[in-house]
């Protein structure tokens, strides 16, 4: 079954209010009391938690940035909600879609039975960039590839949801999900009295657990692997390791001995069984991948492919949140678990297809393209914000190099107010809600809200300005 463009309603989905501005039933209580707050109550709440999070350190690094490496994500003070049955609906495609991603990534480097049926052409799977040759035939405890996922969602005009993306390597977030929601409770204590908020809170917890359990090892010691403090996301390295009880540690910090890894600690050499890599594939191991890494630890695949120690998420989960395979994730869902999908696909034109980038290239005013390897909004086209010098020089990229280019409809993504310094506007957002994947499977309640600050910007990430807010799910109606 092949959904089409018509499928989908651009216009845009207000998630406050009805289309006769009165509020939604599940933000009824919220707007109520909105509506009693003197703007400069909500100016300085705004102000407080900027501070704070500049004390806290939330910052990220950009790289290349003229003034300096370390931003403030920006934080608006106004919650998004989702009703329980909504988020009950929610978990159960992401549940869906995860469990086939993890079983089309043991496929490929085992039996390859989706290839051999004819589902996925095997040049898309064998010359991808980050499939790894070296992971074939390698076991894992549970068979679980991906122990941390990330799902990318947005709505069309109708409030149906959609999967943006999927984050399969090392997605980040999950601090900035944890802070907001930290920083909401101590600036509107009241308002978490009037609703019933399913917690995030217990994630590092749950996070450490299914760490624990991609080793076989008993009493596994996990270690996070950073590149280090100028990483963009090094906050959130640092912060998921101090929540967890675990060692941060960097390549120097680990070294190869007997076929072990080991830990150099003051007490002497402990040995490592689980490491929570923060490290792309081709930086890991110098021995193996790219021989000028020094954010790496030499030997490391060889103790891999053994199993005497144990990678989150696995080396070459990268093929299965490609841009170029993304579009046949639903015939995963059908292929590996004989259920039809319950999260759809935005659709999607190949540009490796003749007709398909055919269509792309007389629309491209009209269509957003990615790199099919791209990541934080860079090497993209928005067609319908983009001028004609910018989108006649992207045509050229995609005639140069077709392979590396997908396109989709440019949705209006879903609104929510936030506070400006003008009053409370709407912007975009989207959701990218976290999946922990051991023996069972867990989604924590809510995830990270991405806001596009800039009106009218469709663009939510925050290497390219945007901002987050807290992420609500109601698990019962409000007082």
């Amino acid at each position: 079954m092949t959904m089409k463009v018509s499928d989908i309603s651009p216009s845009g989905f207000d998630e406050m209010y009805l289309s006769n501005d009165e509020a939604r039933p599940h933000y009824a209580t919220f707007c109520d009391w909105l509506s009693r707050q003197p703007a400069d109550v909500l100016s300085r709440k705004q102000r407080e938690a900027e501070l704070l999070f500049h004390r806290v350190g939330i910052t990220f690094n950009v790289y290349g940035e003229a003034h300096g490496t370390e931003r403030l994500i920006p934080f608006d003070s106004l919650p998004r909600m989702i009703p329980a049955q909504d988020w009950a609906d929610l978990e159960r495609g992401i549940h869906q879609r995860v469990r086939a991603l993890n079983l089309f990534l043991h496929d490929i480097y085992h039996e390859q039975a989706i290839i051999k049926a004819g589902l996925i052409p095997a040049e898309q799977v064998f010359c991808n960039a980050h499939y790894q040759p070296c992971m074939q035939g390698v076991d894992l405890p549970n068979q679980v590839y991906a122990q941390i996922s990330g799902v990318d969602l947005i709505r069309d005009g109708r409030g149906d949801w959609y999967v943006l993306e999927d984050n399969l390597r090392t997605p980040s977030g999950v601090s900035y999900m944890i802070e907001n929601r930290r920083m909401m409770m101590r600036l509107f204590p009241d308002l978490f009295t009037r609703h019933a908020v399913a917690p995030v809170d217990h994630y590092p917890s749950l996070l450490l657990e299914t760490l624990q359990q991609a080793t076989l090892a008993s009493s596994p010691r996990v270690v996070l692997l950073t590149p280090g403090r100028f990483n963009s996301a090094y906050f959130e390295h640092a912060f998921l390791a101090q929540q967890m009880g675990i060692e941060l540690v960097e390549g120097a910090d680990l070294f190869v001995k007997d076929g072990f890894v080991f830990m150099r600690t003051t007490a002497g050499p402990q040995r490592v069984d689980v490491i929570y890599r923060r490290i792309d594939d081709d930086y890991l191991d110098p021995l193996a991948f790219n021989p000028d890494s020094m954010l790496g630890v030499p030997g490391l695949m060889s103790v891999y492919r053994a199993g005497n120690v144990m990678l989150a998420n696995a080396i070459g989960t990268g093929v299965a949140d490609d841009k170029s395979i993304y579009p046949y994730v639903p015939e995963m869902v059908r292929f590996y678990l004989d259920e039809e999908p319950v999260l759809k696909n935005v659709p999607t034109f190949q540009c490796r297809k003749p007709r398909e980038l055919q269509h792309v290239l007389a629309n491209l005013g009209e269509l957003v393209v990615k790199e099919v390897h791209g990541a934080g909004g860079y090497g993209m086209l928005v067609g319908p914000a983009s001028t004609r010098e910018e989108i006649e020089s992207f045509r050229q990229r995609i005639k140069d190099n077709p392979d590396n280019y997908i396109a989709q409809p440019t949705l209006s993504l879903s609104t929510c107010p936030i506070f400006v310094e003008g009053g409370i506007a709407p912007r975009h957002i989207d959701l990218r809600p976290f999946v922990l994947t051991g023996r069972e499977i867990h989604i924590v309640p809510g995830g990270l809200t991405r806001v596009a600050m800039k009106e009218g910007s469709l663009v939510v990430n925050s290497s390219q300005g945007g901002g987050t807010k807290d992420t609500w799910v109601l698990e019962a109606p409000s007082c």
